[in-house]
């Protein structure tokens, strides 16, 4: 059988390696056992620390082929580097994959074939040039994954039993006096310490589960990455390695909406077949008048008497704990409630308006990700980490936008250069009218425990509407704190008769006792499955050590047919550049697109479960910067909360939403613009 693994170009012999590791060591400089000079006595030690070098044939996504690549096992780095040749190993590797917590398997898809899988989701496809060849990688690269796995682990039960003994002995001491266990030092190393324990034992659980996955993978004899890497019908950006392959997360997720009876997707429209009119309930959209608040914060560090009660209650959390049902201060929080946040999220609905008017489904589901893309710059108001009001159970809020026309179209696409800049501007009551579309919008608390949140959007004349729930599931993680969206969102284009399902991202409050700082991060699905068509939307977080924040990619497929249409990558609060499988590319500034002010009730005139009107005084005292009155008037609203459930429990009378219906696992708007039209 002809083997593609012979001699490199440049004329080396090393490809093929023969004889002892003595003997390759000789001739070649390809094995090194590390410390000792061979002795019975070091066996071992030089067996788990065994240096290796040598040219393998690696899979490279970009020529689609196999290529000969120089690799180097450097067992005290735990790492696997390769380089273009041997001559230039010396300089910086072509690409690296760290071992701990990684996995070896052989493959069948050809001869001497196995797979290097990192706990970080990447992946290296290598054949030898033999079975022996293919055996001794195997069986060294494990080897050096499992002494450094096994490391970290052991570290990791020091630092545990460390950690305890710090918390007992402070805890240990008298709450009163010179030196006391509420002294600010002592409880600022106490959050250190168990912050630092939590970034370890976090990095040990996503090894363990990217190990589990990569097993699974493996023990199921899946092949997503090989797909991934044939389907590509054109080139992807250019990255630090022309040989750099991604998993196939794509492919290995299934984008497609589920399919059960009972889903929010697939529900029973017959039951909505009525003649009722569809608009949000509402409220009289001649009183409403253009938003004037601006919420935006104060990008300030944490204040010294803020962090004396930050650090103690920290000192009281426990990692992993659930913050739904804990009370955080005051002075976090960010003066508009959660369900405004979500309608801010439609700042630009000239571009969720726009999606309705694509000629085919390819270039709908890319405007779609266009405006999904450049929605969280607005609705996050700034990169400030303060929290919105939790509502509180049939809380609701209502607001509407007038869309020019003229406005309603996707936004330029060059070959080679950026779209022009745009300054922001903001746009009046002077739109409206004949010469704008409106855009309706209600949101509704509908559960308490858990808390979720239902929101409907819709415009009539567009024949547009969104439906969405989502659970907001809060997390301590040390000296930061996760904010898990968990539910999903289904855009309907009636027109075309397509449902677009959605997820959101998680949200990341971090170095929240310096100056708190938000990232979204975790992967987002957008699928329909009428048309085939799906993207995966990465929110990346930012790397311990180097790396840039706030980025994020997108790939936009054709399922049936596997072709990768559109790419994104960039900042969801900066630039973003999108390019497509025509060459074309577009590059958008989320910082200069246009905003379009949302139009709400003055107070006086909204009902008393409305947000702004709910929250008037919670957000004027933190205007003043009154602390001790926007704490007393929150706590006021909690306990309203408190005595209404009791009041329902006592009487056996279940809360019903004024708004929504729960239908299967999620909540939909109870007269869409599907059911009327």
């Amino acid at each position: 059988m002809e083997h593609s693994l012979n001699v490199s170009q440049s004329g080396s012999s090393k490809g093929k390696w023969s004889g002892n590791p003595a003997q390759r060591q000789a001739r070649s400089g390809s094995y090194s056992p590390g410390s000792g000079s061979g002795s019975d006595s070091g066996v071992q030690s030089q067996t788990q620390r065994r240096h290796l070098e040598g040219i393998l044939n690696k899979y490279t996504n970009l020529l689609q082929g196999w290529q000969n690549r120089y690799f180097v096992l450097d067992p005290e780095l735990g790492q696997l580097q390769y380089f273009i040749n041997e001559h230039s190993k010396n300089l910086k590797p072509r690409g690296s994959l760290p071992l701990i917590g990684s996995s070896v398997a052989p493959s069948d898809e050809f001869p001497f074939m196995f797979t290097v899988y990192a706990a970080n989701g990447d992946h290296f496809k290598l054949r030898a040039c033999d079975a022996r060849e293919q055996q001794m990688w195997m069986t060294q690269l494990q080897l050096c994954a499992r002494r450094h796995s096994d490391s970290s682990a052991k570290v990791m039960s020091q630092a545990e039993g460390q950690q305890k003994n710090l918390v007992n002995s402070i805890e240990s001491l008298p709450s009163r006096g010179p030196l006391s266990s509420l002294d600010q030092d002592l409880l600022l190393l106490k959050a250190t310490s168990a912050a630092t324990l939590s970034c370890l034992g976090e990095c040990l659980s996503i090894l363990q589960h990217n190990v589990c996955q990569a097993a699974q993978h493996i023990t199921h004899g899946h092949t997503q990455g090989s797909n991934t890497d044939n389907i590509s019908g054109w080139s992807r950006p250019k990255s630090a390695s022309d040989d750099y392959v991604k998993n196939g997360e794509l492919t290995g997720h299934n984008t497609s909406p589920r399919h059960q009876p009972h889903s929010p997707v697939h529900r029973n429209k017959e039951r909505f077949k009525d003649t009722e009119n569809s608009s949000p309930d509402s409220v009289d959209s001649s009183e409403e008048v253009t938003d004037s608040e601006d919420n935006e914060e104060e990008d300030l560090g944490v204040l010294d008497d803020q962090r004396s009660i930050i650090l103690h209650l920290l000192s009281q959390l426990k990692l992993g704990m659930d913050l739904t049902r804990v009370v955080l201060p005051t002075f976090i929080l960010e003066k508009r409630s959660l369900l405004e946040m979500y309608a801010n999220f439609m700042a630009h609905p000239d571009m969720f308006l726009a999606i309705t008017s694509g000629t085919t489904a390819e270039e709908r589901i890319i405007r779609f990700v266009e405006y999904y893309l450049t929605a969280f710059h607005e609705g996050r108001k700034g990169a400030v980490a303060k929290k919105p009001y939790n509502p509180i159970l049939g809380e609701n809020f209502h607001c509407i936008w007038d869309v020019p026309r003229d406005k309603v179209r996707p936004l330029r696409t060059t070959s080679s250069s950026p779209a022009p800049a745009v300054a922001p501007s903001v746009q009046t009551s002077s739109t409206e009218g004949v010469g704008s579309y409106r855009l309706h919008f209600v949101a509704e608390q509908v559960s308490h425990h858990p808390p979720v949140s239902g929101f409907y959007c819709e415009c009539k004349e567009r024949r547009i509407c969104v439906n969405t729930h989502v659970w907001t599931k809060s997390k301590f993680m040390g000296m930061s704190i996760g904010v898990s969206m968990v539910g999903e969102g289904v855009l309907h284009l009636l027109d075309h008769d397509e449902e677009y399902v959605f997820t959101l991202p998680s949200a990341y409050a971090r170095s929240i006792l310096t100056v708190p700082w938000v990232e979204l991060g975790g992967k987002v699905s957008i699928a329909c499955p009428k048309s085939g068509y799906s993207a995966t939307v990465t929110f990346h977080t930012k790397p311990f050590y180097g790396g840039k924040v706030h980025r994020v990619t997108a790939e936009v497929k054709h399922n049936p047919t596997g072709t990768i249409v559109c790419k994104a990558q960039g900042e969801w609060n900066g630039t973003l550049e999108f390019t497509y499988s025509s060459g074309d590319t577009k590059v958008i500034d989320t910082s200069k697109l246009p905003v379009i002010r949302k139009k709400i009730r003055p107070l006086e005139k909204q009902g008393q479960y409305e947000s702004r009107r709910l929250w008037q005084h919670v957000t004027v005292a933190l205007k003043a910067g009154d602390m001790d009155t926007a704490t007393e008037h929150k706590h006021q609203l909690e306990e309203k909360q408190r005595r209404e459930g009791k009041q329902r429990t006592a009487s056996n009378v279940p809360w019903k939403p004024k708004y929504f219906i729960k239908e299967g696992e999620g909540w939909v708007y109870h007269k869409p613009l599907w059911k009327t039209v």
